[in-house]
């Protein structure tokens, strides 16, 4: 069994940074695709970010250049630096693991979740 949990959301202006830590307790996921979603209210729930085990990785183009997704297996943490952030990047983000040896970008082929964290941008 995997445990995430989702660190260092807030509120943030228009054009600053936030960096979301995700931490995983249990079974280590460390051999394990990971991936960073978001959901807004009224709005289904959206692929953000997506890394392998080995550290390739897959971002959407809404969020290319502004956000990196990276992880440290030694740690069992991943991570999403978001810089840049807009008012529509508002969301409840949501860390994820998938046992996949690719990056996954489809919500329902993961296996683990975390509960999430709020992120605020603020025009």
């Amino acid at each position: 069994q995997v445990q995430l949990v989702e660190t260092g959301g807030g509120l943030v202006q228009s054009g600053g940074s936030l960096r979301l830590s995700c931490a995983s307790s249990g079974r280590t996921y460390s051999s394990a695709a990971a991936g960073w979603f978001r959901q807004a209210p009224g709005m289904e729930r959206e692929f953000v970010a997506g890394i392998t085990w080995s550290g390739l990785t897959y971002h959407a183009d809404s969020v290319k250049v502004r956000f990196t997704i990276s992880r440290d297996n030694a740690k069992n943490t991943v991570a999403l630096q978001m810089n840049s952030l807009k008012p529509e990047d508002t969301a409840v983000y949501y860390c994820a693991a998938a046992n996949s040896r690719s990056v996954v970008v489809t919500p329902s082929r993961y296996n683990y979740w975390g509960q999430g964290t709020q992120v605020t941008v603020s025009s």
